[in-house]
């Protein structure tokens, strides 16, 4: 989810200076203690909701320039769901962020024990450019929320949507706390030289490697938000009409270029050949007869992703769709049928070898829910499983027999918007996850911290010297259900 390109100078948001300047400058903000206090938190967040809603119609702009997306989709998919995020953790800031009490066993009576939540530090987010104002901003409201200073790495490939957020950020948020680092690799390789208390990364599993490596090397915590290969399992009593309409809005929103969308469909034969004309009929419904005349569908990211889609598409194999237009960066909304599945050494079309993450739609026929399982569980986990079904037996089979990082149910893309299910991948798919009180929890250390009065002094049941009235203690209230006499006390 990332490629190379010419870029403008970094800039950032603390007035210049490169990777290595900009975290020196955000740690000493936290070290000076600016970014702790509940009501920094607060009025960054809200400041940063007023950027998004004071700037909609520039940012909704610049997401055109680059994706192509209309007005409404980049309202309801990006500064929308963001300014929503920020309005959720606003309400729950002090309940998330106070101190917890805990039970403390009799054995510790009188103490006290409670949880206390502390910032890390200067955390480190790297967004990707399919979503360039969601996947960057979201990560900061939990960050700051946490207390954290912040620097943000937008994507070089949404170039104008990097360049808009890196000024306003500039304008609206605490200049030394929050950075926002341009530019290409080279910039990010010095900001992955540098230390930070944590990373947060999403993208593709190459670069995610990387970043562990260099995190690595400073022990740092990383948070890896990645993809992989979405299945969406259509069972034969699956109301295949709404099944259609969901399934084209969940793939072809931002023109494919979504890392939960739906990569490949995979159901009886039957059910793919009763499915097949209700797919083309909702691409028809969401986009006319031309989708490229759409205003609601976008455009591919850059000449190099729109090739690397255009490889995967055998025409032989094409149901709807195919045609592109280099010029526009448009690859029409593509349904193909993939290869008869011959056991795991058989043949693997080149559309199933990888994520897509474009407009182009698979259908792999099975012979029913034990063989999808089978197929499905074979891979790589993927970051999103869904299950079109109206029968409860299917769901409670798919959650106990697959693993992913969600699974939903006869919707794609919609769990992303319940604000208290945490957001993740699992094994290839990533690792850490949030969205909520998650995000608060990931970005901050919950601190143990345990009192004890000095009188009076019940430690002295605990330690030495032993007696045969402190094992008597010991096995009653210490240790509950010890046996007597399982240890000699030193007096005998």
């Amino acid at each position: 989810m990332s490629e190379t390109v010419s870029t403008t100078s970094p800039t950032s948001a603390a007035g210049g200076g490169g990777p290595a300047e900009v975290v020196a400058a955000a740690r000493r903000a936290f070290d000076a203690g600016v970014t702790k206090p509940r009501h920094w938190r607060e009025t960054q967040l809200r400041a940063l909701r007023a950027l998004l809603v004071d700037h909609e119609q520039e940012l909704a702009d610049a997401l055109h320039a680059d994706l192509g997306k209309s007005a409404t989709e980049a309202w309801v998919t990006e500064t929308g769901f963001v300014v929503r995020e920020i309005d959720h953790t606003l309400r729950h800031l002090r309940s998330w962020t106070s101190p917890r009490r805990v039970r403390v066993p009799l054995s510790l009576a009188p103490g006290r024990a409670k949880v206390v939540r502390e910032p890390l530090g200067v955390v480190l987010v790297i967004a990707p450019w399919n979503y360039p104002v969601q996947l960057c901003l979201a990560p900061l409201v939990g960050a700051l929320a946490a207390g954290n200073a912040v620097v943000l790495k937008p994507s070089e490939v949404a170039p104008v949507t990097s360049g808009v957020m890196a000024r306003l950020l500039s304008r609206h948020l605490d200049r030394s706390a929050v950075h926002v680092v341009e530019g290409g690799v080279p910039e990010t390789t010095e900001l992955l030289a540098q230390r930070f208390d944590h990373i947060f990364y999403t993208g593709n599993g190459a670069v995610g490697r990387i970043v562990l490596e260099a995190a690595a090397r400073h022990l740092t915590p990383v948070t890896l938000e990645l993809g992989g290969k979405s299945p969406a399992y259509v069972a034969d009593d699956a109301d295949l009409e709404v099944t259609a309409q969901r399934l084209v809005w969940g793939k072809f929103t931002n023109a494919g270029q979504t890392c939960v969308a739906p990569d490949y469909v995979i159901a009886s034969r039957p059910t793919l050949e009763a499915l097949k004309p209700l797919l083309v009929a909702a691409i028809a419904d969401s986009f006319g007869p031309d989708p490229s005349t759409s205003s609601a569908y976008g455009r591919i990211v850059s000449s190099r992703h729109l090739d690397r889609l255009t490889a995967l598409i055998d025409p032989t194999r094409v149901v709807t769709g195919g045609r592109s237009d280099a010029a526009t960066r448009y690859l029409e909304p593509t349904i193909v049928e993939v290869a008869p599945v011959a056991g795991e050494g058989g043949p693997v079309d080149a559309v199933m070898g990888e994520e897509i993450f474009g407009p182009v739609l698979p259908l792999v026929a099975v012979d029913g829910i034990d063989s999808a399982i089978d197929f499905i569980t074979a891979r790589d986990k993927p970051l999103a499983l869904y299950v079109f079904t109206g029968s409860e037996a299917v769901q409670r089979r798919f959650m106990r027999d697959t693993s992913s990082g969600a699974l939903a149910v006869n919707v794609p893309l919609a769990h992303l918007a319940v604000p208290d299910l945490p957001f993740g991948g699992v094994g290839a798919s990533g690792m850490g996850a949030y969205h909520g009180e998650r995000s608060v929890e990931l970005f901050s250390h919950a601190k143990s911290v345990f009192a004890l009065p000095t009188r009076p002094d019940t430690t002295v049941w605990v330690r030495p010297p032993f007696s045969a009235a402190k094992e008597q203690v010991i096995g009653r209230f210490a240790v509950p259900g010890r046996r007597r006499g399982a240890g000699r006390s030193e007096t005998e």
